[in-house]
């Protein structure tokens, strides 16, 4: 058979190398190149069967020519085949056993890798399952911190739990949940810090009216204390309260009326505080301040009540008002100071002002019902402490100025009316008598409360004595004396429109004294008894002089500075003008009686025979006219009443020359000429016992006129030098009728049987005239 390879190739050269490979790992490695060569495909199986051929060949030649020693070789070989078959079998049997063995390693270590991956995986599991429970613990603990009202705490744990324990389980489903309830829980955690501030707002609303009572209670203190400090040193009386010397005189006192033990206040800024920070930590500041300024204003308005009762005697409604404005806005300022910027300025001055309207408007509604001065003084004197309070906190307090200004009005009005009723009643109760005084203690307290300069020295009286006015005057002059002290009172605390106090008091005393007293007294003067209209007189007298001292006293007490300028009270003209009306009016009833008297005069004008004693209206005439000097007009100053005769006696005067007159006389007969002669020279003579010269001087024309009428010779009347000699106050018309009656009434005496000579034979001895 044809050689299928060429022993000198590649593929026989690849066989060989197989056939002495020492392993069959090696025999398989290079067989296993040849058998994918593509060149050696058709060719590899008849190239292994040519070199089998070949190696037989060669072991026959080997054995033929050792044929014994290869029978013992294969004897031998033989027998090392079966000891190989033998270790052969023992080795696959201890191979079987290894691979058991290695079978049972191989499971054991699976196992054992499999726990490792168990155990790993129950490691990590379980720090995934701590680092969960440690973010459920916060998460829990968060809660529980807002259980116990911790907020702080409880929104850093939150900080806490979703800057860093949430990152360490971010993998998880858990963090995700918990992380979208982050916002929920910091909205509870504002929201119940919020319940927590509403309440601790809620509280000090509730306490702001003891919290304002406490510190009007200090300020009355301070003032006490500021009086006794004046009392003491007179140089502190031009410092008020709350000025920078009152101030420093109690810069010792240490008083905080937000934590007072004495008064068991203990007010704390602390939820305010959480509150503000934890709103800055989750960034909402701005709302958090516009929310408390929301609630303030709220609560503001719960402050001011619908209406107001000012007609409590102790001013309760009034003063839980202003006790509670005044806690509401020390809570304002004390915020102010103990936060940075939370609180604005404007925003606190608004809610004052805001308050303050409220309760001017509420009081200024409620004002009408007040009819009493007291209860409007009370009302006064709550509203200054109050704002002496509020001013010592820092607040302005000028609005409050005009509502003290309408409660000054309101009270001004309220003494006006009182003190009218009291003058009017004192007018009309009295007796218009002088006034009796029993004991010197009665004549010290009178003296005290008058304006009266006693005409004798306290030591000279005797008791009882009489005082010229009557018993109104003291009266009044104590009214005056307390309407001044009254409405002084009003300035006493905080008003500062102290001229507005003084034009007050001066129209209010003058209207009250011109309407009340002098008009009054006025208005008595149609009294027909001169008795009462002298003592209305002298009243007068005393009134125009207390009205002079009150003009004093009201410069002397003025309460501006800046006024300038004496103090003028209208009623001293009004009282002077009135002393002009009741000096007419006595005049007028005086001289009314005169007339009444004159007009009884009975005189026969054409009597041929003279009386030889007075008339009897003459002599009624002169008896009236020395009682009233002596009685009725005694208790007159003595120029009015010195006026009061002079004024009588030229009025009785020219009625008795009007008598001749009238028209109805037609002739006067010498008899009837000498009868009022006789009549004149009466009246003269009582004149002249009253030793005033003046007096006489009212007597001058009647007088002359009488002798003209008794003069032989009238014709001297017409002759001007004559007439300026003997007759200067006869009136010259009045002197040539008188004269034409007379010489027509001689004319037809002369025709009686009775002698001229006989009827004037001693008419002119009678006037002085030879």
């Amino acid at each position: 058979m044809p050689s299928a390879v060429d022993p000198g190739d590649d593929l026989w050269m690849a066989i060989k190398q197989i056939s002495q490979s020492t392993s069959d790992s090696d025999y398989i490695e290079q067989l296993v190149p040849v058998m994918r060569d593509g060149r050696y495909a058709s060719q590899l199986e008849q190239a292994f069967s040519q070199f089998s051929v070949e190696r037989e060949h060669e072991i026959e030649q080997i054995c033929n020519a050792n044929h014994q020693e290869f029978v013992s070789s294969v004897n031998s070989l033989l027998q090392v085949r079966e000891g190989t078959v033998q270790m052969t079998t023992q080795i696959l049997e201890l191979n079987e056993s290894i691979q058991g063995s290695i079978e049972h390693l191989a499971e054991q270590k699976k196992a054992l890798v499999d726990s490792r991956g168990v155990r790993q995986n129950i490691d990590e599991a379980t720090q995934a399952l701590n680092a969960c429970l440690d973010v459920l613990r916060l998460a829990n603990q968060v809660h529980d911190l807002l259980v116990k009202k911790n907020h702080y705490a409880a929104l850093r744990a939150l900080d806490e739990l979703q800057t860093i324990h949430l990152k360490e389980v971010s993998r998880y489903k858990i963090a995700e949940l918990i992380e979208k309830s982050v916002p929920a829980t910091q909205k509870l955690i504002g929201e119940a810090v919020m319940a927590d501030l509403n309440t601790w707002l809620f509280r000090i609303r509730e306490s702001s009216q003891f919290l304002g009572e406490f510190a009007f209670y200090y300020t009355d203190v301070r003032r006490n204390r500021n009086q006794a400090r004046t009392e003491a040193d007179e140089r502190f009386a031009k410092f008020k309260l709350n000025s920078p010397m009152e101030l420093v005189a109690d810069e010792t006192d240490e008083f905080d009326i937000l934590s007072n033990d004495e008064a068991d206040i203990n007010i704390e800024f602390t939820p305010l505080f959480e509150a503000m920070h934890i709103h800055e930590t989750l960034g909402k500041s701005d709302y958090f301040r516009t929310e408390y300024a929301s609630t303030r204003r709220r609560q503001k308005d719960l402050l001011i009540p619908p209406s107001l009762n000012l007609l409590d005697e102790n001013c309760g409604d009034l003063s839980s008002l202003l006790e509670s404005i005044a806690g509401f806005a020390i809570i304002e300022k004390a915020t102010m100071a103990k936060t940075d910027n939370f609180r604005q300025l404007v925003d606190v001055d608004e809610l004052w002002d805001s308050m303050c309207q409220s309760a001017i408007t509420l009081i200024t509604n409620s004002l009408p019902t007040v009819e009493n001065d007291e209860l409007l003084l009370k009302i006064k004197g709550r509203i200054a402490l109050f704002m002496l309070t509020m001013e010592k906190s820092g607040y302005s307090v000028s609005t409050m100025n005009n509502l003290l200004l309408t409660l000054f009005e309101k009270y001004a009005e309220l003494l006006k009316l009182r003190f009218s009723d009291d003058f009017q009643e004192i007018v009309t109760t009295d007796d218009y008598m002088p006034m009796p005084i029993n004991s010197i203690e009665e004549y010290d307290k009178v003296v005290s409360v008058s304006w009266y300069t006693p005409d004798k020295e306290r030591e000279q009286l005797t008791f009882p004595c009489i005082l010229p006015f009557s018993q109104m005057y003291p009266l009044c002059c104590i009214d005056i004396r307390n309407f001044l002290n009254q409405i002084y009172l009003f300035s006493d605390d905080y008003f500062q429109r102290s001229t507005v106090i003084d034009e007050t008091l001066r129209t209010s005393l003058d209207e009250l004294l011109c309407e009340k007293v002098c008009q009054s007294l006025v208005d008595r003067l149609s009294s027909q008894y001169p008795g009462q209209i002298v003592q209305i007189l002298t009243n007068l007298e005393h009134f125009e002089t207390a009205c002079s001292e009150l003009q004093d006293l009201l410069f002397q007490a003025r309460s501006s500075t800046s006024a300038t300028g004496p103090v003028i009270l209208e009623a001293t003209e009004q009282f002077k003008a009135a002393k002009k009306t009741a000096s007419d009016r006595i005049f007028e009833l005086v001289n009314s009686k005169i007339d009444d008297l004159i007009e009884t005069a009975e005189y026969d004008w054409m009597a041929t025979k003279p009386n030889k004693e007075p008339s009897n209206y003459m002599q009624e005439l002169t008896r009236y006219l020395s009682n009233i000097m002596n009685s009725v007009l005694l208790a007159l100053p003595t120029d009015i009443k010195e006026f009061i005769y002079f004024d009588a006696l030229s009025h009785a005067s020219t009625a008795i020359l009007q008598l001749p007159l009238d028209d109805s006389v037609k002739r006067i007969t010498p008899g009837a000429v000498q009868t009022l002669a006789t009549d004149a020279a009466f009246l003269s003579s009582f004149v002249e016992s009253l030793n005033n010269p003046i007096l006489m001087e009212n007597l001058d024309e009647l007088m002359q006129t009488v002798t003209l009428m008794g003069s032989d010779n009238s014709d001297e009347f017409f002759d001007v030098a004559q007439r300026n000699r003997k007759y200067g106050k006869v009136d010259q018309i009045k002197g040539a009728i008188l004269t034409t009656k007379v010489a027509e009434g001689t004319a037809v005496a002369a025709q009686s049987p009775a002698k001229p000579a006989e009827r004037f034979a001693t008419l002119g001895s009678r006037f002085g005239i030879r």
